[in-house]
């Protein structure tokens, strides 16, 4: 029987990426109840449709559609056992709006500890980022690295770890940090400033177009399937032994975008495409390769999935999808981490 069996479960940003595919493991996992509040910028309803039961959400996930700096999306803390934090805005977005990012990702957080901790939540799950690293400084990188964030993001991230570990040693609050690597999979997202690297590759693949290559394409990421991630979350907040620890989680296997857009290229039909060679991005990680030490001896932990086989995956999941490929393609911003022209002050996303 799992632990989260029969819980009161809050996820924050649960309709996005990650969230999604976590509420399918609670879900799995037979959670009494799990609520999801995403405002819906980034996530998708349609990532929680099959949960969501009839259209009045009286299914066995309710999605309350907020913003996660909001009361109403506060106070849905105090009916919760147990909370999954996932709720940020990313990357990109920290490179045009740096004030939001930080306000989301580390201000919300903080407040959203204190409200978990007043109503006694029996535990809280921080999902933190590997972006809070900064380029490896050895690898493989254990919990123990330097923490050296290139990006507003990074260290917005590493703002909320830090106020999680404090609720944990000041007030003794049951929360564990993880740090998932580079997640991939189905429900990825490929447009806006939320758009990665893989989708977006994909997509071009699809439309019969090269990848676009920042820089000399030999910065290596740590891919880790979806299923991987929410799987060793969800074996983490079942944890004892992992309350208080910050606790690292990816695939061991380290992949450069060179090598990301050849498999790509070759998975989706079109190993002639040669990729576009452009500047380098701002604030771009230059390696990442995890330790996977203490999550296996703390849960058994260990990936299922392959980049290999996650990607072939992935290329059949974005041929399948509703929107023709060129549909996608006009959703996706070459240079992402530049606001709209026609922007202004973006509205607060919940992206996981």
């Amino acid at each position: 029987m799992s632990a989260l069996s029969g819980a009161r479960v809050l996820v924050t940003g649960g309709a996005g990426f990650i969230g999604s595919h976590l509420v399918d493991e609670l879900v799995r996992r037979r959670a009494a109840s799990v609520t999801v509040v995403d405002n819906l910028v980034n996530g998708r309803r349609e990532n929680l449709a099959h949960h969501l039961g009839d259209t009045d959400g009286h299914g066995p996930v309710r999605l309350v559609a907020d913003d996660i700096r909001s009361e109403a999306a506060l106070a849905l803390v105090d009916d919760a056992d147990v909370v999954f934090h996932l709720a940020c805005l990313g990357v990109r977005h920290s490179l045009h709006d740096p004030r939001e990012n930080h306000e989301v990702n580390a201000t919300a957080t903080l407040e959203l500890l204190e409200r978990a901790r007043a109503a006694g939540v029996g535990r809280f799950v921080h999902v933190s980022s590997s972006e809070v690293f900064g380029t490896a400084q050895y690898a493989p990188m254990d919990e123990r690295h330097p923490t050296w964030p290139e990006t507003v993001y990074g260290g917005s991230k590493l703002a909320g770890e830090a106020y999680a570990r404090a609720a944990f040693r000041t007030h003794g609050m049951p929360v564990v940090v993880v740090r998932p690597f580079n997640t991939f999979g189905p429900r990825s997202h490929f447009e806006g400033d939320s758009g990665e690297v893989l989708p977006r590759t994909i997509v071009r693949a699809l439309c019969g177009l090269p990848a676009f290559v920042y820089g000399d394409g030999e910065q290596t990421r740590d891919f880790l399937h979806v299923s991987d991630t929410a799987r060793g979350l969800a074996d983490i907040a079942e944890c004892d032994a992992a309350v208080g620890r910050t606790v690292n989680v990816g695939s061991g296997a380290e992949v450069t975008v060179n090598e990301l857009v050849t498999t790509v290229a070759r998975l989706a039909g079109r190993p002639d495409l040669e990729p576009e060679r452009l500047e380098a991005r701002p604030g771009d990680v230059r390696r990442l390769l995890v330790d996977n030490t203490l999550v296996r001896e703390l849960t058994g932990f260990e990936p299922r999935t392959t980049f290999e086989q996650g990607v072939a995956d992935l290329v059949d999941w974005f041929r399948g999808r509703p929107e023709s490929p060129q549909e996608m393609l006009s959703r996706i911003e070459d240079r992402n981490w530049v606001a709209p022209a026609s922007a202004t002050t973006a509205p607060a996303g919940v992206v996981a």
